[in-house]
């Protein structure tokens, strides 16, 4: 890097822009493979978080922002333990947040980000369905598939060819993650 980068570097981050590759620095291939797969998640997760936002705003404010940063982390295996640590609370605290806010557990809401992160690389052919277990911290790539089947209804291999990544977002969060309807409101209509 040489001094006059610098104004350039700061003229692109004013535009928004938080990651440059430098040619002959970080342009290796399987480095940008690797940054372009972390983007499509970053995506993926940015989209996700925008169609949850009013499901999650019941929940304490401490908790919503750990469970948002979670969700942002695309790839990074997270627990419910890990999450009601971070949000200082005990799992069965953290559970009844989510039950009272109408929302699926929080197990269910990492799971299905994840499964959503594995379509997202997926997408790329380079990748096979172990990568992408082997990948997103799966143990085997039959517990992703279960995962896909659960979530988008479908085996990793036709999510794989049928849904963009906005119909597989809107899938899952319309099926799965947004709150249930009360009884009263769901009898009237």
């Amino acid at each position: 890097m040489t001094p006059p980068l610098a104004p350039v570097l700061l003229a692109l981050g004013q535009c928004g822009i938080r990651q440059v590759v430098l040619r002959g620095v970080d342009d290796h291939p399987e480095r940008l493979g690797d940054l372009v797969a972390a983007e499509a998640m970053h995506a993926a997760s940015h989209r996700l978080l925008d169609q949850l936002t009013a499901a999650l705003a019941p929940l304490p404010r401490g908790l919503r922002w750990v469970l948002e940063d979670a969700l942002r982390s695309s790839g990074a295996v997270q627990t419910i333990q890990q999450v009601a640590a971070r949000a200082r609370v005990d799992r069965g605290t953290c559970a009844r947040w989510f039950a009272r806010a109408g929302l699926p557990s929080p197990r269910h809401i990492l799971a299905a980000a994840r499964v959503l992160y594995a379509h997202r690389l997926l997408q790329d052919p380079g990748f096979t369905i172990e990568d992408v277990a082997k990948r997103l911290g799966y143990a085997q790539a039959k517990t992703l598939q279960q995962h896909a089947r659960t979530y988008l209804g479908l085996t990793a291999g036709e999510m794989r060819l049928s849904l963009t990544s906005d119909e597989a977002t809107d899938r899952i969060v319309q099926s799965f993650l947004t709150p249930a309807r009360p009884v009263a409101a769901a009898n009237a209509s």
